[in-house]
């Protein structure tokens, strides 16, 4: 295998590019507002503005995924080349932009970011049976869940070899942090799974671990912001995940899977009591009764899965969870504030839209 290390210090323009172009039309819409009609437009926008920086990106992952073992690069490229968004990276690479701090760091993070969320993609499919992932089928359907668990590994160990080949300690300590709170909120979930009665801190405290603490250490640039900038960027990062977990409770929600583009219903099934679920037990005893009916320690038979996520719609509870990810957004561009203007400052809010876009 190629050694990645020699990849990781890129030679990017540290400057940034001149605000023309693209850059421009992004600073004259204060905020990326004005023109730009939809926030996936808005994305588009933001990507080109560090295109560079994310071709870096997709260089990295490629070389990282690179294994004299047959199986490994297929496997993740299964999953890599499937698309995403690379919200993970693009976030690392602006906020290092706009922080003015070394971009090859937010390189690095996005790189490496990318990698854990691959790895947590490839376990979750298997300890969930889940059978779609980005519209295609899960890599368990193709491969089987003993080489996915083992490639998902792969994928964490090629992560702290990116983060290691930096040789920042703070970068690297701080991803080991970020890892063992994702870890614990994997277990978390897993270990209250089936409770009818779980409540909505619970359920955000989970959410803040497995989804917001990967996402706050790529908008922290893996802590190496300037302290004035580190707790708002963390409050941005934090909000942004879980505006985007909710949206993705709320896909879960949707009718087929074709319009999730993976598995739907499958949080009951296993047990989730998600936010849109948890509010409409909040507002509708009905709701409440038929959950706790069909609720077992091993999770919701699929047969009942159809007829509670009705309820849970004809309740409210999906609109009421849209409403808690839009609260979040605020939040989110609330804390850029501290980010001096720039159009990078404008595009991270634009990624922050996106997640009351998913499900509009």
């Amino acid at each position: 295998m190629r050694d990645s290390t020699s990849t990781l210090k890129v030679g990017v323009n540290r400057a940034g590019p001149p605000l023309g172009g693209v850059g421009a039309a992004l600073a004259a819409e204060s905020g990326v507002k004005a023109e730009i009609s939809t926030a996936s437009s808005m994305v588009e926008l933001a990507m080109k503005l560090v295109a560079t920086e994310m071709s870096e990106v997709e260089k990295q992952l490629a070389v990282a995924m690179e294994s004299p073992v047959g199986p490994i690069p297929q496997v993740g490229s299964h999953l890599l080349a499937a698309g995403g968004k690379r919200l993970r990276p693009l976030m690392a690479v602006l906020a290092a932009r706009a922080a003015n701090v070394p971009v090859d760091a937010g390189i690095a993070v996005g790189c490496a970011a990318e990698l854990i969320h691959s790895a947590t993609l490839f376990h979750d499919d298997v300890v969930d049976d889940g059978r779609v992932r980005r519209g295609r089928p899960a890599a368990r359907m193709v491969y089987g869940n003993g080489i996915v668990v083992l490639v998902g590994d792969f994928c964490l160990a090629r992560a702290l070899a990116v983060a290691t080949a930096t040789g920042r300690l703070p970068l690297i300590q701080s991803l080991a942090a970020t890892v063992t709170e994702m870890a614990e909120g994997e277990v978390a979930q897993l270990e209250r799974a089936g409770n009818a009665d779980a409540t909505i801190a619970a359920y955000y405290d989970v959410i803040d671990r497995k989804t917001g603490a990967l996402i706050a250490w790529c908008s922290r640039v893996g802590n190496l912001l300037p302290s004035d900038q580190h707790n708002a960027m963390d409050t941005y990062g934090r909000a942004v995940g879980r505006a985007f977990q909710i949206a993705d409770d709320i896909l879960d929600c949707a009718v087929d899977e074709i319009t999730a583009g993976k598995s739907v219903g499958h949080d009951l099934v296993e047990g989730k009591m998600t936010l849109p679920v948890l509010l409409a037990c909040d507002r509708d005893p009905e709701v409440l009764q038929a959950v706790r009916h069909n609720m077992t320690e091993h999770g919701m038979p699929a047969q009942a899965t159809a007829k509670i996520l009705a309820m849970v719609a004809r309740a409210g509870g999906v609109q009421a969870a849209r409403e808690h990810a839009e609260a979040l957004v605020k939040e989110a561009l609330s804390a850029l504030q501290t980010l001096p203007p720039s159009p990078y400052r404008d595009a991270l809010g634009t990624l922050a839209r996106l997640a009351v876009e998913r499900v509009d």
